[in-house]
């Protein structure tokens, strides 16, 4: 009777002892979608959350720059992968989601600057291009950069990039208009504009290609499928 009553408290007092899982993933500030000072964390972390939280998994988020958070998590196994990135932007052999949530890439500008432009070529050919380094640009981007380096203005982050950008180093930067108009807003810029949206770019986790990550990556896309159906 003692026995069966022990293990009646364990049921009900203790149901998330067993078989509960933790999801570790790496992370860049890169708000509004991913940032430690958001609420949330950002309103890609929230939406995986929200996604993982069917399963009763647990997300935790670690908060890296970009490129030590690719190294990290290619080498560790603590970590089940990175997010959010762009499919391009990745480290070797992962296995990438389906998009847990959406971007944009743009070209933005400072409101007093004239520019004109057919396509992304013309651009880069006529103008200074800010562009975040640590970034894997999709294939007409990096092409572009590759085309013209002298008109490239690097910078290691999005908000050195902003900055550069306000005191007229480089012409129009080329990101997430989100990401550059969230950083302007915290830094008091108000002169920033966006000039075209280039594209939309799924944001993915990208997975360490294991046995586990690839049980993980075909959970995560059924529950991507069932939020999209519901």
């Amino acid at each position: 009777m003692i026995i069966k009553l022990i293990l009646l408290f364990l049921m009900v007092f203790m149901p998330n002892s067993y078989g509960v899982e933790t999801w570790k993933v790496a992370s860049l500030k890169w708000g509004p979608y991913a940032d430690s000072e958001i609420v949330n964390q950002g309103s890609s972390i929230q939406k995986l959350r929200k996604l993982l939280k069917k399963e009763d998994i647990t997300l935790i988020v670690e908060f890296l720059p970009w490129i030590r958070a690719k190294r990290l998590v290619e080498t560790n196994s603590e970590y089940v992968g990175i997010f959010p990135a762009w499919p391009e932007d990745v480290f070797d052999g992962a296995i990438i989601s389906p998009a847990v949530d959406w971007s944009e890439i743009g070209i933005v500008k400072l409101s007093e600057q004239v520019v004109n432009f057919e396509n992304i070529d013309e651009l880069f050919e006529k103008y200074s291009v800010g562009i975040v380094r640590t970034y894997t640009y999709p294939k007409a981007i990096d092409e572009a950069i590759k085309k013209y380096p002298h008109h490239v203005e690097g910078a290691p982050n999005e908000l050195s990039l902003l900055n550069k950008l306000a005191v007229g180093r480089g012409d129009v930067v080329i990101t997430d208009p989100q990401v550059i108009q969230y950083l302007a807003k915290k830094e008091g810029i108000f002169n920033i504009e966006t000039v075209k949206i280039v594209m939309k770019k799924e944001l993915v986790l990208a997975f360490r290609d294991d046995e586990e990550n690839r049980i993980r990556l075909k959970l995560l896309a059924k529950l991507i499928k069932d939020s999209e159906i519901n």
